[in-house]
């Protein structure tokens, strides 16, 4: 924590939540808001379906390799200037989608927005933890997923509006908007908080201690796994609800916001719920209530699924109730890992985020294709990944049962 964190924020706390979540919403942005043109983007540059799930892979497997790198320039440079120049590349990049004449050329540019918009959501978390104690932490955490929640809830929206009435290129044009206006709002407002004093070195091979440091660490891996592998029990939805929400369900690209505005309920309910327990009940017990909800009501989704077929009256539901349960245990889990090595956050920030984010690539690029196009398979699939990251939690519990069995203070 930064010796001085108390002067360099002068305004009350949940504005500072505010500004975070709006650099941590702008990777999920600007996936949501060109969701609901997917069809139409694809027919206007003659893609196969196929090829336009490669622009989400390219998104998110650029977001996953550039976030190896995002916190260890952090924890070298300070936190404003990797902010800055994320936000400058996506806002170029952003500008080159809504260029684009080909597939190719959407491809190109989308992977260009991954490499960039990771740098606000791995920095974003590093910046909680410079200004605040554990307890002050979580419930900024929990403030900031709250008003994370809002942006993709209106993403699908905005980018159904644009889509129907100004084109696909339109939606694309609004993304560069939001990152002109980002960067000149941070570069007035974002403090820098890593001081001075508590910069690594930016040498190769102080670098590559400190990735092998995290790499090898067995709780850093499970922690990392138990938080970002189950995130894709509703992403995987995410990904799909162009053939989930049109074809199984059959709402119009308009109708899709349905779908949002219930997932992103779940998730602002639950980490509303985690900032109150925030220094009340040890972490993991949160973490535990958190991976019961959600594997309740993946088991359900299953059974349900399979006994029924995929109705809109009730199929979004389980899935709002699997965000609450997430968002519950998320920030905990977030901050355990960045409390590891308080002296690399930065870089523990980026690894977390780049095993999440390439479990995410993964999902876009090889499994939501397979299981899109069934509810069923789509459950179990969700089921398996939320599996993953509770096998994670529960070895990990197991191995070292001291981790998180006091409760945070401020």
């Amino acid at each position: 924590m930064n010796p001085n964190a108390d002067q360099l924020w002068h305004g009350p706390r949940w504005t500072l939540a505010v500004l975070l979540a709006v650099l941590g919403m702008l990777g999920p942005f600007s996936i949501d808001t060109y969701i609901p043109a997917f069809a139409g983007i694809g027919s206007s540059l003659g893609a196969t379906p196929v090829e336009m799930q490669q622009t989400l892979s390219a998104y998110l497997f650029g977001f996953a390799f550039m976030n190896l790198f995002h916190g260890a320039l952090a924890d070298s440079f300070g936190r404003r200037p990797v902010v800055l120049w994320g936000i400058a590349m996506f806002t170029l990049a952003s500008a080159g989608c809504a260029w684009s004449q080909s597939v190719e050329q959407l491809v190109f540019f989308r992977a260009l927005q991954g490499l960039s918009t990771g740098a606000g959501i791995v920095v974003s978390r590093a910046v909680i933890r410079d200004m605040y104690p554990p307890a002050q932490a979580q419930q900024v955490m929990s403030q900031v997923t709250i008003y994370f929640g809002v942006a993709p809830a209106l993403a699908p929206i905005v980018g159904g509006w644009l889509f129907v009435h100004l084109g696909w290129h339109s939606i694309f044009w609004f993304l560069t908007a939001i990152g002109g206006v980002l960067w000149v709002t941070n570069f007035r407002f974002l403090p820098e908080t890593l001081a001075v004093e508590a910069r690594q070195p930016f040498e190769v091979k102080h670098l590559m201690r400190g990735y092998w440091q995290l790499g090898s660490s067995p709780r850093f891996l499970l922690l990392a796994l138990a938080s970002g592998v189950p995130f894709n029990g509703m992403f995987l939805y995410v990904l799909s609800a162009p053939a989930f929400l049109g074809d199984l369900l059959h709402l119009q690209p308009t109708q899709f916001f349905w779908f949002f505005v219930l997932t992103i309920s779940g998730i602002m309910s639950g980490a509303w719920l985690s900032g109150r327990l925030a220094g009340k009940i040890a972490p993991k017990q949160q973490i535990r209530h958190g991976f019961v909800i959600m594997l309740s009501v993946s088991v359900i989704n299953l059974a349900t699924n399979l006994l029924f077929p995929a109705h809109v009256a009730w199929a979004l539901f389980p899935i709002a109730l699997f965000a609450f349960g997430w968002a519950l245990m998320v920030p905990v889990v977030t901050l355990l890992v960045l409390d590891l090595y308080p002296e690399r956050r930065g870089m523990a920030s980026s690894l977390q985020a780049f095993i999440g984010s390439s479990a995410n690539g993964i999902v876009a690029g090889v499994i939501a294709p397979l299981v899109m196009h069934s509810a069923p398979a789509l459950a179990a699939a969700s089921l398996g990944m939320m599996c993953i990251g509770l096998l994670a939690w529960v070895y990990l519990h197991h191995r070292w049962p001291e981790i998180g069995r006091s409760v945070a203070s401020d």
